[in-house]
C-alpha cells in the first residue's frame, strides 16, 4: 500500500504540489491526470525518492 498524506512540496516560493492526499491499495491502478505544471512529476519524483517533500508524509507498506 501507498499512503500520501497533504503532501506539498516549494521550490523558493512556488509551490509545485499543494497539499496532495491518496492511499493505493495492492493491485489498484492509480493514473495522474492533470495539465502541464499540475505537479504530476513532482510527485513521483518524491514518491521514489528524487526530492524531499516540504511537507507531508509518504508511507510504504
Amino acid at each position: 500500500m501507498i499512503s500520501v498524506k497533504n503532501l506539498s512540496k516549494y521550490f523558493g516560493d512556488f509551490c509545485a504540489v499543494d497539499d496532495v492526499s491518496f492511499a493505493v491499495q495492492p493491485g489498484e491502478i492509480l493514473g495522474f491526470l492533470g495539465p502541464n505544471g499540475a505537479g504530476k512529476s513532482t510527485t513521483m519524483k518524491m514518491l521514489t525518492g528524487f526530492l524531499n517533500p516540504s511537507s507531508g508524509a509518504i508511507d510504504m507498506m
